[in-house]
């Protein structure tokens, strides 16, 4: 079931990170986007924490809510894009009409490199977005000893950051160009994350993982971004949509491997552990600086 949710999802995701990567103002839109994505993630673990451990619900009833949110999504969806078939994308695409359609497509975004850059690197980044949500609790509550309801408190406070950064730094990113503050987000995302590793106090470690999210929230609108600026317009959908696949890989792979390693080791090899991560996402964004741009003429 959990493999039709993530196919579901992943559809879903690269389609509108397509459609609003080609808008106007894109950085700002896609930060909106991507902020109320992060409400979301802020809002859910409250209510989960406050449902189970203050009202007492089953752990499985929350998933009745998840279920209501999926059904208005899809009602929303399919009304806003009614009219957007597939014969009106190839008439303003005429590029895609080749032989072998969106096959064809997918095999020709995957002979740039740009493609492959923002493919590895949004595994490894929803792998640490997903690993952080996912183990902090566990974390808080057995390695800085918080009772269940803090730790819970303290992975809200991590979505709370990834939406206020996604809102706020979508303003900031087009100033300094997307490749650049991408680098720097990583590069503070990191120095923050060895303050939550290295500082053994509760309150500092929440605050130092808010600002973690609040600085990794923007990156993956941000690498949509480069990746509409770098290659053709009827290779959008195909690349972003294999690169946000990698995104969706590395939020299953990761966080699996992560719990594998911890109950070997202990939940408190997740600090090193995602600040490797971090380091080879910073490595790996760095090759895009080489990569020329493919005749556009937008500043990235």
């Amino acid at each position: 079931m959990y493999i039709l949710v993530g196919l579901g999802s992943g559809f879903h995701n690269a389609a509108w990170n397509v459609w609003i990567g080609n808008m106007a103002n894109s950085n700002e839109v896609l930060g909106f986007f991507h902020g109320f994505y992060g409400i979301g993630g802020t809002v859910s673990p409250f209510v989960a924490t406050s449902l189970i451990i203050k009202a007492g619900w089953e752990w499985y009833s929350y998933y009745y809510l998840m279920t209501g949110a999926a059904v208005i999504a899809l009602l929303y969806s399919s009304s806003a894009f009614w009219n957007e078939t597939g014969s009106k994308y190839q008439q303003e695409n005429p590029g895609f009409q080749g032989e072998g359609g969106v096959f064809s497509q997918t095999r020709l975004a995957l002979t740039y490199k740009v493609t492959w850059i923002c493919a590895i690197f949004l595994f490894l980044y929803g792998g640490i977005e997903v690993a952080i949500g996912g183990w902090i609790v566990v974390f808080m509550k057995e390695v800085r000893h918080g009772d269940p309801f803090d730790s819970g408190m303290a992975e809200t406070g991590y979505w709370l950051g990834i939406t206020v950064g996604r809102f706020v730094l979508g303003f900031v990113s087009p100033r300094i160009g997307e490749k650049l503050s991408i680098a720097i987000y990583l590069m503070l995302a990191i120095a923050f994350e060895l303050i939550f590793w290295l500082v053994p106090d509760f309150i500092v470690s929440a605050v130092a993982v808010a600002f973690v999210g609040f600085f990794m929230g923007t990156i993956f609108p941000g690498v949509v971004i480069v990746a509409t600026r770098l290659l053709p317009k009827d290779l959008h959908v195909a690349a972003i949509g294999f690169a946000a696949a990698f995104s969706m890989g590395g939020g299953a792979v990761f966080p699996f491997m992560i719990g594998a390693i911890a109950e070997a080791k202990g939940v408190a090899v997740l600090q090193p552990v995602l600040l490797a991560m971090l380091a080879v996402s910073l490595g790996i964004w760095g090759t895009l600086f080489r990569v020329p741009r493919q005749g556009v003429s937008y500043h990235v």
